[in-house]
């Protein structure tokens, strides 16, 4: 009999002969947006008086965003990275700086544009965020700070990392990319460390086009950071700093703003969405989930599996493109880690720094469709196709030994 046969031809996956479980592909990632009609509601006014950039809408949103976070300052900048770059800068940072290796590159991109050099922690097996006692064990007499990401939106061990950055006098920032909506131990993500830094571009829950966020109770950062974002000049134009065109524009406030009140929504949908995905593949061998404190919140800007192979039957490529042939786009989210790519190599040492953690969940890290308005519908035909990638696997080596015999 052949595998084909033991499977029955409904369950035979697509890119061993089988039809498509979906006749077209859909997107990875869809941003959601809110009504054009209330983004223009607070543009208007900016756009019928010239005032376009930086101004009265803007700072309406930093100040909707402080009091939603319950922090002090919030300051509006052109992405994420910028705003990392800045307050970088603005500490005076020098020497070294600890980073997880498991994050998306423009969170080393930001130290690197400060001549810092990044030395790589490793991550936690369950929680894949950075694992704060190898956090401990990577600083040196040149270390200067901690750049801490929420990675897929799960906070970080905040707790842990403020308390070792008070122990040994450094700075500590979050990367908070992924994170505006989670929530530590109850609190909101974006009023711990000295600073976190938010983005909003479209694959995010707050979306405004482009654009980033930092947040901090540090009055004097703040200052910092408003005049760094336009060119270091403070209004005299005798800039003190070195700044940069950072500013964020009007119309990228008012989309920002629109889509504010909406934040808790998704934020819950997305949750929905992930157990949704967790449930109906919790029974697979070889798939292991990330793991979130009970008293956190994850935002899920990214929902992901860790693909074991010799449990599971398969590699994580392989997943990939058995997804890929049922029109299921999936992503890895982020493989290469940073000490393995061309940029970053020559960082790291690997006679002393092991990141062995970091390579095994990488190495098997797929990213699976997640947005708040696919269907649960959708969730569920996603998960089918991963259950008979893994029955085929599972029975084409069930031929295999019984051929042996």
């Amino acid at each position: 009999m052949s595998s084909s046969e033991r499977l029955g031809e409904n369950n035979l996956p697509a890119i061993h002969g089988g039809r498509p479980l979906f006749s077209q592909r859909f997107r990875f990632i869809r941003p959601s947006l809110p009504p054009l009609e209330s983004v223009m509601a607070n543009y208007g006014p900016a756009f019928d008086n010239g005032l376009i950039t930086n101004a009265d809408v803007v700072a309406k949103f930093e100040a909707a965003v402080a009091e939603r976070l319950q922090v002090q300052h919030c300051i509006a900048v052109s992405s994420c990275t910028s705003g990392l770059m800045m307050v970088q800068r603005a500490f005076g940072l020098t020497g070294e700086i600890i980073i997880p290796s498991f994050t998306f590159f423009a969170t080393g991109h930001a130290a690197r544009w400060n001549g810092l050099t990044p030395v790589f922690a490793d991550c936690e097996a369950d929680t894949w965020n950075v694992d704060p006692a190898d956090v401990e064990r990577k600083i040196t007499p040149r270390t200067s700070a901690l750049l801490i990401v929420h990675l897929y939106g799960n906070p970080a061990n905040v707790e842990a990392l403020s308390q070792i950055a008070r122990r040994h006098n450094l700075k500590l920032i979050f990367d908070g990319a992924h994170a505006f909506g989670s929530q530590y131990r109850g609190r909101p993500v974006g009023q711990f460390g000295d600073a976190e830094v938010f983005s909003l571009s479209p694959t995010k829950l707050l979306v405004a086009g482009e654009g980033g966020l930092v947040t901090t109770n540090d009055a004097t950062l703040a200052k910092a950071i408003r005049a760094m974002r336009n060119y270091g000049d403070t209004g005299s134009y005798d800039p003190e700093w070195l700044g940069m065109n950072a500013r964020m524009s009007e119309f990228n406030a008012s989309l920002g703003l629109a889509g504010l009140p909406d934040v808790d929504q998704r934020v819950r949908r997305r949750n929905q969405i992930a157990k949704l995905y967790t449930d109906h593949l919790a029974s697979l061998p070889g798939l292991r989930f990330q793991s979130v404190h009970l008293s956190d919140v994850n935002t899920y800007k990214d929902y992901s599996i860790h693909v074991t192979p010799s449990r599971f039957g398969m590699n994580r490529d392989q997943l990939a493109e058995g997804l890929l042939a049922e029109n299921i786009e999936t992503k890895k989210y982020f493989y290469p880690p940073m000490h393995m790519q061309k940029l970053y190599k020559s960082f790291y040492d690997a006679s002393r720094n092991n990141l062995k953690t970091t390579e095994e969940v990488t190495g098997g890290i797929l990213s699976l469709p997640i947005y708040e308005a696919l269907a649960d519908s959708t969730i569920e035909t996603v998960a089918r196709a991963i259950h008979r990638l893994a029955q085929h696997a599972a029975t084409r080596k069930e031929v295999s030994l019984s051929g042996r015999q």
